[in-house]
């Protein structure tokens, strides 16, 4: 690495000014059946250990989509440290352990004690990941890194403290609004007409604060993150954000819609074909169709879901990526197709469904596969002349951890 690619970054992206710019379209090189094999054994061994296993099986899962995930054909490369991942998975642990054993044994202070402290935390928390996972990311050499300071995360995490004063308004309200009724002639809790308003205007400010701690969280992760000395920009607006949600909102109705005018057809030709057959049982066939009916009840909401969940994540991505770039040297296109991603995802899930579960790894596959390989880089002036300085200080592993606890994966 030269004097002249240590120097500036802008006297970097003025020697790119002549020089065209290079497309490069991401690929994928693994396979369903090679992920298959290094997700069997992670299974196998964290039952057979009983989830202490779990670090190592993270480790392994995150070398291997890394490994294979091409960028201008260079492989990225997952260099964190199996210890500080083991160190952070057993705090975990002890705090979960912790917080199970409060509420078990009824310590209702201790228990809202490590709830008031993870709320505080969660910024932190999510920090400490960010820094994690970007530090230990490299490509070419060249380390990522998360760069914003504690002071900047806190303040775009004021959507989590917005929220809680949402909630706790609403949860005092309600009381204030409620009607004067005696003991004795209350049977059921009456919700009068402000209460409904109340509780309609704290889910819609929830929803709102929700959305724009994920605009302020993803902002600030692109424009704080740096390729060697090269930092992200981001051109995203938070209505950006707001349309995407009522896209999905919509999305969400049609499928309920759907799948409820097949419940209808499937429970009404059942209720039929049971009145024909056992006329003498009709009590029986009553009772199996209420069963029935909760059953599928539960799938109805999962599947109505479903299509809403994947139409998000696919929009996002592409949504992201698509206003995304690398200071003046480098920008992203996505052309990621949200229906086919849905069409995917529902497919992956049948599949799994039928394979009781063995298919999952082939169907994480997939989708990681679509979502990198829609994605291209326009580098200015070449690759080899992207490069910068690496990161030294190296974030711990309990940011990682926890974030898995809260169900944010490492790959996505």
């Amino acid at each position: 690495m030269d004097a002249q690619t240590l120097g500036g970054g802008g006297a970097l992206r003025a020697s790119f000014a002549s020089h065209d710019i290079e497309a490069h379209p991401l690929r994928f090189t693994g396979s369903g059946g090679g992920y298959f094999r290094v997700w069997i054994v992670n299974v196998l061994l964290s039952i057979l250990t009983l989830g202490l296993y779990t670090p190592w099986a993270r480790r392994r899962t995150a070398q291997y989509f890394y490994g294979h995930s091409l960028v201008a054909g260079s492989a990225l490369e997952f260099t964190a440290q199996q210890r500080r991942m083991v160190v952070g998975f057993i705090a975990v642990a002890l705090l979960t352990l912790a917080y199970k054993l409060a509420a078990q044994t009824g310590q209702d202070l201790a228990v809202g004690l490590l709830l008031l402290g993870g709320a505080l935390l969660s910024p932190l928390i999510w920090g400490s990941a960010m820094r994690f996972r970007l530090g230990n990311t490299r490509w070419r050499g060249v380390r990522l890194a998360f760069n914003a300071s504690w002071r900047e995360v806190y303040l775009a995490s004021w959507p989590v403290f917005a929220l809680a004063l949402v909630v706790l308004a609403v949860g005092v309200g309600l009381p204030l609004l409620a009607p004067d009724m005696p003991d004795e002639g209350r049977r059921l809790p009456i919700v009068t007409a402000p209460m409904w308003g109340l509780i309609a205007l704290g889910l819609v400010l929830a929803v709102l604060c929700v959305i724009r701690l994920e605009y302020n969280y993803r902002s600030l992760l692109v424009r704080r993150a740096s390729v060697g000395q090269e930092a992200g920009r981001l051109k995203l607006r938070y209505r950006d954000f707001v349309w995407l949600w009522l896209a999905t909102l919509a999305v969400f109705i049609v499928s309920a819609l759907v799948l409820s005018a097949v419940l209808a057809a499937v429970l009404g030709g059942s209720w039929a074909l049971l009145k024909s057959l056992v006329p003498a049982q009709a009590g029986v066939g009553a009772v199996l169709l209420i069963v029935a009916a909760m059953v599928l009840g539960l799938l109805l909401l999962v599947l109505a879901t479903a299509p809403a969940r994947a139409y998000r994540e696919a929009a996002l991505f592409r949504l992201t990526w698509n206003h995304t770039g690398v200071s003046g040297i480098a920008r992203f296109k996505c052309n990621l197709g949200a229906g086919s991603f849905v069409l995917l995802r529902l497919r992956n899930a049948l599949l799994t469904l039928l394979t009781l579960g063995l298919y999952r790894p082939f169907a994480r596959v997939s989708e990681y596969r679509m979502k990198l390989q829609s994605v291209t880089v326009h580098v200015k002036g070449g690759v080899d002349q992207v490069a910068g300085r690496l990161v030294r200080q190296q974030a711990g592993g309990i940011g990682d951890a926890l974030a898995d606890a809260a169900g944010l994966d490492l790959i996505g």
